[in-house]
């Protein structure tokens, strides 16, 4: 048989080539697959990290007080400067990690958190150690609005809540054995060598982080434009249902913010009068966050978002209520209730966020992380000034009137979804 004329399957002269098929978007990972269990581990280390330097000082306050001779309020404002630092930049940074990517901005800010971590200890005056921390949340201000936007492109939605849940329980852990560290290390070696511990360990769990993260799939670079991220922002404040979750995130912070900053002098006051590396054992109770976070999926599946959020605030308000009592048991098992609630209740908003938010999803979770901060900053403030006035049962106060805070908000969202349900269905309805 000849051979085929070559000529013959050449396209004809002139005409047009076919055009290059677009290449297809993958698909978003799911439980099970070696990428997403890549992808949760290297979260999980990056909300360890971020944790652990974030609240470093939290659990060496009463030691901070002692060595620089100043009252908690003003040592709290060690903790205070960097959230609030944080609250401030992590909207403009959510923006750089639309332009450059979520893996490369959390990577660049973990490593000036971690730099700024080693110097830390260094600070040779109150001044000095607040403009170095507020530094530090500003760097790692570039973890949490990408962390969550990265979630929410690469994981399936049905999976996004489990996602969220495990990032919000490596910062648990985070919270938990940074203070445990910064406790055990203080008590032997002084606040600065305990901070320089959690600095090491924040070291090693951004080593690992970046290790692990596996490059984005589905991410696609938007350039930087002030008008349209200012017109996004807008939209989203301009959401019944996401100012409801952003009150809700920040209300649940001030709690923990306001009770996590305090309980070291809670503790190491009379009738307890704990050391510093007991008071960081405390601290073992994020381990509860980390179960109730990592579960929260499940509950919701079960009682759905608004009953989560209710069962939340119910185990937060028993648990303040819990701590009043003069028992140490009694101390920790409040704890251990405060902490269930709250990181359950974050984890439910924080998630309910990234499903309601349908563009701009960066700015969405840069909004709630701002105010959930603001929530941390404030709550720890007005934390000192309540235990000041009025001793531990000051600080309970404050938790008790923003958990009813909570409470309210969530009933009104229960309220107008009824109304829209039923003007949709009197608007749907034949005319007679």
């Amino acid at each position: 048989m000849p051979a085929a004329s070559t000529e013959a399957s050449a396209p004809a002269a002139g005409a047009l080539a076919p055009e290059p098929s677009p290449t297809p978007v993958p698909e978003p990972l799911a439980p099970g697959q070696p990428g997403y269990r890549r992808m949760s581990f290297a979260l999980f280390a990056a909300g360890v990290a971020a944790f652990a330097l974030l609240y470093s000082t939290q659990a060496l306050l009463p030691a901070v007080s002692a060595d620089f001779g100043v009252t908690a309020s003003a040592a709290s404002w060690t903790v205070s400067a960097s959230t609030g630092a944080l609250a401030l930049l992590v909207l403009p940074l959510s923006a750089l990690s639309e332009r450059f990517g979520r893996r490369t901005l959390m990577t660049v800010s973990l490593t000036v958190a971690v730099v700024i971590g080693l110097l830390v200890p260094l600070a040779p005056n109150l001044e000095t150690l607040i403009a170095l921390r507020a530094l530090q949340g500003a760097a790692l201000a570039g973890v949490p609005a990408s962390a969550m936007a990265y979630l929410a492109e690469e994981v399936r939605p049905r999976a996004l809540v489990a996602a969220i849940g495990l990032f919000v329980a490596g910062n648990s852990v985070g919270g938990m054995s940074g203070r445990i560290v910064t406790g055990w290390a203080a008590q032997f070696g002084g606040w600065r060598v305990g901070l320089a511990a959690v600095g090491v360990l924040a070291l090693l769990a951004a080593v690992a982080f970046r290790l692990l993260l596996p490059r984005p799939r589905r991410f696609a670079p938007a350039p930087l434009s002030p008008r349209a991220i200012g017109s996004t922002v807008r939209g989203h404040l301009a959401n019944p249902l996401l100012i409801r979750l952003y009150a809700i995130g920040a209300l649940f912070m001030t709690v923990f913010g306001a009770v996590y900053t305090m309980v070291g002098y809670r503790l190491t006051e009379e009738p307890f009068g704990l050391p510093p590396g007991v008071v960081g054992s405390v601290f073992l109770v994020y381990l509860v966050g980390t179960v109730s976070s990592a579960t929260s999926g499940r509950l919701v599946a079960r009682l759905g978002r608004r009953g989560a959020l209710y069962l939340a605030v119910v185990t937060t308000a028993a648990g303040l209520l819990l701590t009043l009592m003069a028992s140490l048991l009694a101390m920790v098992l409040g704890l251990v209730l405060i902490t269930a609630g709250f990181f359950a209740g974050h984890a439910v908003a924080s998630s309910a966020v990234s499903r309601a938010a349908k563009t701009g999803r960066a700015q969405a979770s840069a909004l709630y992380q701002s105010a959930y901060y603001i929530g941390s900053s404030v709550g720890g403030t007005l934390g000192a000034i309540a235990f000041h006035s009025g001793g531990w049962a000051g600080t309970v106060a404050l938790g008790l009137l923003a958990v009813a805070g909570v409470v309210s908000i969530t009933a009104y969202g229960s309220w107008a979804a009824r109304v829209e349900q039923r003007t949709l269905l009197v608007a749907g309805s034949p005319a007679r």
